[in-house]
């Protein structure tokens, strides 16, 4: 019996806390944050204000009429927008969460579908095609769980299709190379193989559609997904964002120096940190289906789901699941 061990450990994963992690252990953490996007932004908007306090304490050469009462304002609306565009990235994440969650319980439920509503007519006890319909459950089921880890790497835009050779035949591996949407062609391939199981008996014209509506949820959850991974926040909106708050953090230091003086830096860093924190977070979490730190740990998940089905099938020797390294899951 093949033993396939297809979700991939991908060298970029999931940030995991600790649920009883202290409030200054999460405070001084910097793997998975948006320290780690915008470090490089951080230190030039501080470098520039410690360059704009030198100048004006030593020459006294910016002007003292400008305030701080234009950034006041700049400063409240940008907070506003860059709050609304990280409710709508966030949307994006907990959509594609849910979406996952629906794959993991219709994988569940065909499974048990395929184990149960196929069958030979009379039931297979003493018939001629037990061994048959064992093995087309088993290929189905197997047929299922490549299916979601090919489903994985269409969203990751990875090509490892070869970890589905323990999963498929060879001439069904084969046959997927040429394909743009190679989990829609898994699952056509599950349709055709249930009307063949249909014209052989071994499935009631009652179950037929119940059967059919599992491989339509399987087809509404992969183009959910596909539409949160090809349709991005409008680029417009995002750069403007960008700009914004570049500019901002870069003007910033000139507005406040003759107020704040020495401590302008500081201000500026604080602030700066506030804001390419705040824009470098919606960049993040707007594709959830990508490789970074705070992703959907979807290798993780295929492999649960992968575990789950088998055990269905009453294998024992299973792949384990995937955990936590170092605060990150896959």
């Amino acid at each position: 019996m093949p033993r396939g061990t297809a979700a991939g450990t991908g060298a970029l994963k999931m940030l995991v806390t600790e649920r009883r992690s202290t409030w200054f252990r999460i405070l001084f953490k910097y793997r998975g944050t948006a320290f780690a996007r915008m470090r490089g932004r951080l230190a030039y908007s501080t470098l520039l204000a410690v360059a704009v306090t030198f100048v004006d304490l030593k020459f006294g050469y910016f002007h003292p009429d400008l305030t701080v009462i234009p950034f006041t304002l700049v400063g409240l609306s940008l907070s506003i927008f860059l709050g609304f565009r990280n409710n709508t990235s966030y949307d994006r994440f907990w959509e594609g969460r849910k979406l996952w969650g629906q794959l993991v319980n219709t994988s569940r439920t065909l499974t048990r579908q395929l184990l149960t509503l196929i069958a030979a007519p009379g039931g297979d006890a003493g018939t001629a095609d037990t061994d048959a319909i064992s093995e087309f459950r088993r290929e189905m089921v197997y047929r299922l769980i490549a299916f979601v880890h090919c489903f994985r790497m269409h969203l990751r835009d990875q090509d490892k299709y070869e970890e589905l050779r323990e999963l498929l035949s060879a001439t069904e591996l084969e046959s997927l190379k040429p394909e743009l949407n190679k989990p829609n062609a898994i699952v056509q391939a599950m349709g055709f193989r249930l009307r063949d199981a249909w014209q052989r008996g071994w499935i009631h014209p009652m179950h037929v559609p119940i059967l059919e509506q599992s491989l339509t949820s399987l087809t509404d959850i992969q183009g959910g997904c596909e539409r949160i991974k090809s349709t991005p926040i409008p680029f417009s909106y995002t750069s403007l964002i960008h700009q914004i708050v570049a500019l901002y953090c870069i003007a910033l230091p000139f507005g406040i120096v003759k107020t704040v003086g020495l401590f302008t830096p500081v201000v500026v860093c604080i602030v700066a940190y506030a804001f390419y924190g705040l824009d470098a977070i919606g960049d993040e979490v707007e594709n959830p289906f990508g490789l970074d730190p705070n992703d959907l740990p979807l290798s993780s998940l295929s492999r649960m789901i992968e575990v789950n089905l088998r055990q269905r099938l009453g294998e024992t020797e299973l792949p384990p699941l995937l955990k936590p390294k170092g605060g990150l899951l896959s």
